[in-house]
C-alpha cells in the first residue's frame, strides 16, 4: 500500500478584531500568500482548493509577504522570527533569522528582492531591516516611540522606505541601507495600520483607526493631500494599490471595500458586507491586495471571520466569490454519501474548536457556509442520520444537540436547539425499528433523542464515557476505567445488566468505529494503540460477551492519542488519525500491513474520513486544513 497527498484545501487567514490582517499576491497575480495559526498557506486565486503548506514556524504566524520576483516568501510570527522560503518548489527554508524581541506585525521587499524590514513590537526596537540571503544588517529602523504596525519599501531607486506606528507618526527612511530621515506627524491623531508605495513609487499612501487616508510624495515622503474623508465610518484596516498607480483600494471596520481615484481624491467604487444597516462584526474587512499581473480589476479582501472576497473594480454588485473555511481546529467531520444527498454530490461536514460548522464539496473542495443559529463552542461530534431525507446533528460545549438541514441552500441550521444533559463528549446515531437514534454521550451516561430532538431515554454508566460509535442498535461506549461497553439501544434503559464490557485496552478509549456490516469494532486508545474486535456469530445478540473476539492488538505505531478512525467502504482498512500528527491506514487482513503520512497535520489530527470513492481519505486537523489523500494497493 501507499498513500499520496492528493489536495489541501486550507483554513481562512487568522484574523484579530481591531488589527489588520496582511494579506499579499503574488506579481503574477495567480496566488495570494497569508497566515494561519503556525502555518503559511500559498494559495491559488482562481481556483482556491489549490494551496501549498510551510509548516516550518514553531510560533504562531503573523504575516507572509511575496518577493518581487515571486520565488521567495518572506513570513513571521509572534516570536520575533522571519522566515524565507521558496515559493515555487518544496517550501524550502533559506533563512531564519531573528529580528525583534516581539511579533512581527509586517514585512516588505526591496525591488531587487535582496532586501528586507521586518516591523513589530518588539522591546529594544521596534524593527530591522536584513538582506535576505544572509540576514546581514543594512540599515535601522527608529525613530518611533510604539510598536510598528505596517511597512513598504519603494521598489525603484532611490530607495525609500516608510513605517506606521502606534504612536501616530509615519517615519520616512532612505537607503541602503536604510537610515531614518522624517517623521511626518499630525496627518493621523490615532494608530496607522497600513501604508504603501505606489508600484511606480510615485505615490505613497498611509491609512488608520483615524478614519483618514493620506497621500504622500514616494521621493520626499512630503504629505500632499488628504482624502475620502468621513467617507470611511470605521477604522480603515488595509490599503492596497492597482497596478496602474492610479487607484487603491482600502478596507475598513464600517464592513466596507471601497476604490479611490488618486487623482481626484473621489471615491470610484464601493461595496458593503453584510446588512445594510447593520454592525455586524463579522462583516467588518480587516484586510486587502489588489494584485499585480491582471487586467481584470480583481481585489481580494478578508473579514473577521477570515473569509475572503472577491470583487472587480468594474462591477458594483459583490462580492463576487467568498471563498470560505476553518480558522481554528477541526474537531469533527462525517460524510455525507451521494447516496443520501438530495443533489446527489457526496459532502463533507466539519465542525471546528470556534463552533463553526462547514459543509464541503469533495468534487471541487469549496466550502459553504451553514447559515442559521449554530455552535459558540467546540463543537465535539458530528454525525450523518442514516434516515430519509437525511440530516446532519451536532453536539458542542455549549451543551447543545442541533441538526443541520443538508438540503437546503445553503445548508442551515434547524431550530430549535436541544440542551444536553452535560458537556458531550460525541453522538453517534443508532437505528432502533427503523427509526433514527441520536445517542449523546456525556459524564453521566449516554441520553437517546429522536431525529426531532425529542428525549426518549438515557443509560448510565459505571464509569464516565469518553467516546462512542452505533451500528444498527448497538451502541458501543468507551470509559474512563479503561472498558468498552457495548449494549442494544432498543434495550435501555434496562441494557445495563447484559452490556458487554471489552476489558483487554490498556488505556482508555479515545475513538470507537465499526466496520459497514457492524461486524468489527476498531477501538482506539489514548495511549496510540488500535485494538480491533470481531463478532462471529451474527445472530447472536451483540451484546453477549462470549461473541466479540479480539481479532488484532498489533496496531501500535501511533505514539498519542487516537483522536478518529474510519473504515473503508469495503471494510478491509482502517485509517486512523492522531495527536502525533500521522495518519494511518491499516490493514485487517494483514494486520502488519501499513501505510502513514507523518506530518499530516500540524499539531495534530482530529479527524478522518473515508469519501466512499475507492481509496481516497480524507483528513482534519488542528491547523485548519482538510487534506485530500489517495491510498494505493489496499489489502
Amino acid at each position: 500500500m501507499s498513500i499520496k497527498q492528493e489536495a489541501i484545501w486550507p483554513p481562512s487567514p487568522t484574523t484579530t478584531r481591531g488589527a489588520p490582517t496582511p494579506l499579499s499576491s503574488s506579481p503574477s497575480g495567480t496566488h495570494i500568500t497569508y497566515a494561519s495559526q503556525k502555518s503559511i498557506f500559498v494559495r491559488s486565486i482562481d481556483h482556491p482548493h489549490q494551496s501549498k503548506q510551510y509548516t516550518a514556524h514553531t510560533a504562531p504566524t503573523t504575516v507572509a509577504r511575496f518577493s518581487p520576483s515571486g520565488y521567495y516568501i518572506a513570513s513571521g510570527d509572534v516570536s520575533g522570527s522571519v522566515r524565507v522560503w521558496d515559493s515555487v518548489g518544496a517550501e524550502t527554508t533559506k533563512g531564519e533569522y531573528h529580528i525583534i524581541a516581539g511579533r512581527i506585525n509586517d514585512i516588505a521587499w526591496d525591488g531587487d528582492s535582496q532586501r528586507i524590514i521586518a516591523v513589530g513590537d518588539g522591546k529594544e526596537r521596534f524593527g530591522h531591516c536584513i538582506t535576505a540571503d544572509s540576514g546581514n544588517s543594512v540599515g535601522e529602523i527608529s525613530g518611533h516611540s510604539s510598536q510598528i504596525n505596517c511597512v513598504s519599501i519603494r521598489q525603484q531607486r532611490p530607495l525609500r522606505a516608510a513605517t506606521g506606528s502606534d504612536d501616530t507618526s509615519l517615519c520616512f527612511f532612505h537607503g541602503a541601507p536604510f537610515k531614518f530621515n522624517t517623521s511626518v506627524r499630525g496627518k493621523h491623531d490615532k494608530f496607522i495600520y497600513a501604508t504603501q508605495f505606489s508600484p511606480d513609487g510615485a505615490q505613497l499612501v498611509s491609512v488608520g483607526s483615524d478614519r483618514r487616508i493620506w497621500l504622500y510624495d514616494g521621493k520626499t515622503g512630503e504629505p500632499v493631500k488628504q482624502v475620502g474623508e468621513g467617507e470611511h465610518k470605521g477604522s480603515i484596516f488595509g490599503v492596497s494599490w492597482a497596478p496602474d498607480s492610479r487607484f487603491f483600494a482600502t478596507c475598513s471596520g464600517d464592513q466596507t471595500v471601497r476604490i479611490w481615484d488618486s487623482e481626484s481624491g473621489a471615491c470610484v467604487r464601493s461595496w458593503r458586507m453584510g446588512p445594510a444597516q447593520g454592525t455586524s462584526i463579522a462583516d467588518q474587512q480587516v484586510g486587502i491586495t489588489w494584485p499585480a499581473g491582471r487586467s481584470d480589476g480583481l481585489v481580494i479582501s478578508v473579514d473577521l471571520e477570515g473569509n475572503l472576497n472577491y470583487f472587480y473594480k468594474d462591477q458594483a454588485e459583490g462580492p463576487v466569490r467568498v471563498v470560505r473555511g476553518h480558522q481554528k481546529a477541526i474537531t469533527a467531520a462525517a460524510l455525507l454519501p451521494a447516496s443520501s444527498s438530495s443533489d446527489g454530490k457526496a459532502t463533507l461536514w466539519t465542525g471546528s474548536s470556534e463552533g463553526r460548522a462547514r459543509c464541503w464539496d469533495l468534487a471541487t473542495g469549496s466550502a459553504s457556509l451553514v447559515s442559521g443559529e449554530g455552535h459558540s463552542n467546540y463543537i465535539s461530534g458530528i454525525a450523518t442520520s442514516p434516515s430519509t431525507p437525511a440530516h446532519i446533528h451536532t453536539t458542542a460545549w455549549d451543551d447543545t444537540l442541533r441538526t443541520i438541514d443538508p438540503s437546503s441552500s445553503p445548508p442551515t441550521f434547524t431550530p430549535p436547539a436541544t440542551k444536553t444533559a452535560g458537556q458531550p463528549k460525541n453522538l453517534a446515531i443508532a437505528l432502533v425499528a427503523g427509526e433514527a437514534i441520536t445517542c449523546v454521550a456525556t459524564a453521566s451516561g449516554v441520553t437517546f433523542y429522536t431525529a426531532s430532538g425529542t428525549e426518549t431515554g438515557a443509560q448510565k454508566l459505571p464509569s464516565p464515557p469518553t467516546c462512542i460509535a452505533a451500528s444498527g442498535d448497538t451502541v458501543a461506549v468507551g470509559c474512563e476505567d479503561k472498558r468498552v461497553r457495548l449494549f442494544s439501544a432498543a434495550a435501555c434503559p434496562q441494557a445495563f445488566h447484559s452490556m458487554t464490557a471489552l476489558a483487554e485496552p490498556t488505556s482508555p478509549a479515545s475513538a470507537l468505529a465499526f466496520s459497514p456490516d457492524g461486524a468489527k469494532l476498531a477501538v482506539g486508545l489514548a495511549n496510540g494503540k488500535i485494538f480491533v474486535y470481531a463478532i462471529h456469530h451474527a445472530s447472536a445478540s451483540p451484546s453477549s460477551s462470549s461473541q466479540w473476539t479480539l481479532e488484532t492488538s498489533r496496531w501500535s505505531a501511533h505514539t498519542a492519542r487516537i483522536s478518529s478512525l474510519a473504515w473503508s467502504p469495503e471494510g478491509r482498512n482502517v485509517v486512523s488519525g492522531s495527536l502525533d500528527t500521522n495518519v494511518m491506514v491499516w490493514s485487517v487482513a494483514d494486520p502488519g500491513k501499513r501505510v502513514r503520512a507523518m506530518g499530516a497535520h500540524k499539531e495534530g489530527v482530529g479527524a478522518v474520513v473515508w469519501t466512499g470513492e475507492q481509496g481516497r481519505v480524507v483528513s482534519a486537523g488542528a491547523d485548519g486544513a482538510v487534506k485530500v489523500w489517495r491510498v494505493e494497493g489496499l489489502v
